[in-house]
């Protein structure tokens, strides 16, 4: 049995300790943990909190973006720039973020990001000029990359593999929670609307911009008290008495560094930080899958959230309020409802089964949005609002919610956020190329796109026919000592 040095003297671990040889050992205790009071639930809470800022930022300047052309007297090209530097940032953070994840630790960069959405939301809101406002909406998005794939490795880290809140139905968390936080960001307007003075109502994007600072600043001071590092980060670094000391205080699991029998002559380096692995074997098909599920996931997502308010209008004939309405009644009645699904799925059914079938039922709703054009009459009305409300309680239950399970569980800790930021910076470019292309569609096809449209939805089901691994098989932290963590 190994030892321990307390202030000097050398004194045995307890009898119930729990010996920790490797990353295997650190993933084998946290999912075999029965624990309920720790600060886990906390860490798992806090990083669904980022998801939540994150998508109240990207939401906020949609809805003032009219007021942000008149105050700045903005041309065309200069209202794109405003619109797009958000995304543009979150392109970068994503794989800038994930990189920084992997190599220097989830909690030095969750902790740091939270200042990107301080800073930008005050600089954006206090705005003197559009460039200003433009560049900080850039460090926005950049902030917003960076926190999502570390979130994710969080959600990933400090939880079970198996069971009722495991891994995958705690990622799958993720999508309830953005569309959640893109209706608080209406709410929240709303009720900025009311307290605003009448004569200042122009002011209410710059207020809207400067209350996504609240929420940072709280989360900063509640994630220094809760926030640790994950024990599966320190376990791949070489640092085993740090996850042990993380696993007691996250945790409760007494457990102690197990000392080689044989000391090792040079200490093995901390596996590479590098986008080149995900593109080796074994990672390679995932990648591929990935790569394919984000493109196609916010292409037919853009084009929904996109067109929603203006195919609402045209059905119902109603102004901008009731438009709005309808738009956010939908996501709160379909897609937070299907999120929530998702997570239950995601708990009892492999997440290849549940994106098909999410895909399946996107790709029948798009069909029949393109059959039934413009309808006139009542019950033709109904139908396409109820295929819209299909296609978005699909979105929520299957490739919503698998597009974070899927990577983050197909990746060991050492590249996972690697991988997701990689997923997610091309979940932007394909939200790009649909902003880009999709009006050129409407245009020149009507209703008839969404022919075009459904093809992102049945593209990636022939992938994850073809490509069958299952990342909620078998938990990959707990494969370090086949040589597979390493590569």
């Amino acid at each position: 049995m190994s030892t321990i040095n307390i202030e000097g003297g050398i004194v045995s671990p307890p009898s119930h300790s729990t010996p920790v040889r490797s990353v295997s050992d650190v993933a084998k205790l946290i999912n075999s943990s029965t624990s309920k009071n720790s600060y886990a639930r906390w860490i798992v809470f806090l990083a669904l909190g980022g998801v939540f800022l994150d998508a109240y930022d990207l939401t906020t300047l949609s809805y003032g973006i009219d007021d942000v052309v008149k105050e700045f007297n903005l041309t065309p090209t200069l209202t794109g720039l405003v619109t797009s530097s958000i995304m543009i940032g979150t392109i970068i953070g994503n794989l800038v973020g994930g990189w920084l994840t992997d190599k220097y630790g989830r909690y030095s960069v969750f902790m740091a990001d939270m200042l990107f959405f301080v800073v930008s939301a005050i600089a954006a809101g206090l705005a003197p000029n559009v460039w200003v406002l433009i560049g900080a909406r850039f460090l926005m998005g950049v902030g917003v990359g960076i926190d999502l794939p570390v979130a994710m490795a969080y959600l990933a880290e400090f939880s079970k593999f198996t069971g009722k809140g495991n891994k995958a139905a705690r990622l799958a968390a993720w999508c309830p929670m953005w569309y959640a936080a893109s209706s608080a960001c209406f709410f929240i307007i709303f009720a900025l609307y009311f307290l605003l003075p009448a004569e200042h109502i122009d002011w209410l994007w710059r207020a809207s911009l400067l209350f996504g600072a609240v929420p940072a600043l709280l989360i900063i001071a509640v994630r220094s008290k809760f926030m640790n590092e994950s024990p599966l980060w320190a376990a791949n670094q070489g640092d085993l008495s740090g996850a042990v000391r993380i696993l007691r205080d996250s945790y409760g699991i007494i457990a102690h560094e197990e000392k080689p029998q044989h000391p090792v002559a040079v200490k093995q380096a901390p596996p590479k930080v590098s986008f080149r692995v995900l593109f080796q074997k074994p990672y390679r098909e995932r990648t591929i899958v990935t790569a394919v599920m984000n493109i196609c996931i916010s292409f037919e997502y853009t084009a929904i959230a996109f067109f929603l308010p203006s195919i609402l209008a045209q059905f119902l004939g109603a102004g901008v309020f009731e438009t709005i309405s309808a738009s956010l009644g939908l996501n709160a009645l379909f897609a937070f409802t299907g999120g929530l699904l998702g997570m239950r799925l995601a708990w009892k059914f492999p997440s290849r089964h549940v994106a098909i079938a999410g895909f399946a039922l996107q790709f029948i709703a798009l069909i029949s949005l393109a059959l039934i054009g413009h309808p006139q009459a009542a019950a033709g009305v109904v139908f396409a609002i109820l295929m819209l409300g299909l296609w978005l309680f699909a979105e929520g239950f299957g490739p919503g919610a698998q597009m974070m399970i899927y990577p983050a569980l197909s990746y060991p800790t050492h590249i996972r956020a690697t991988g997701v930021g990689f997923g997610r910076s091309l979940s932007g470019i394909g939200s790009a190329l649909a902003l880009f292309i999709l009006p050129i569609l409407q245009a020149s096809f009507g209703t008839n796109m969404f022919w075009i449209v459904s093809l992102a939805a049945i593209i990636p089901i022939f992938f994850l026919l073809i490509i069958r691994f299952e990342p909620t098989q078998q938990d990959i932290d707990d494969q370090h000592d086949n040589g597979e963590q390493h590569v």
